[in-house]
């Protein structure tokens, strides 16, 4: 089988259509699916930048990313509560000591 765009695109297809049924069956990839939107959404965004529809494909796109920013939330929460604690002690390292 030769590999070009189309069959790329045909394999993508097959595999979000896998996932998909996967979910639906109830095997626990619940949290895979709610990243596959998003990500189709920057995917068609680009596809319709490359195809000439510019305000369209970036207002797809730029929800799309709007909305995988909102997934990764709670990620973001957790580096800045990684860098608190580690200011914090840097800044406990720093301080002269009172005794």
């Amino acid at each position: 089988m030769k590999i070009n765009r189309n069959t790329g695109w045909a394999l993508f297809l097959i595999a979000c259509g896998g996932l998909i049924l996967i979910g639906k069956l109830g095997f626990g990839l619940g949290h895979l699916m709610g990243y596959l939107f998003p990500l189709a959404m920057i995917g068609l965004g680009y596809i319709g930048i490359r195809n000439g529809s510019k305000f369209f494909g970036w207002a797809v796109l730029v929800i799309g990313l709007l909305a995988l920013l909102g997934k990764f939330s709670g990620l973001f929460a957790i580096l800045i509560a990684a860098g608190l604690i580690g200011y914090g002690f840097t800044l406990l390292k720093r301080s002269p000591n009172t005794n």
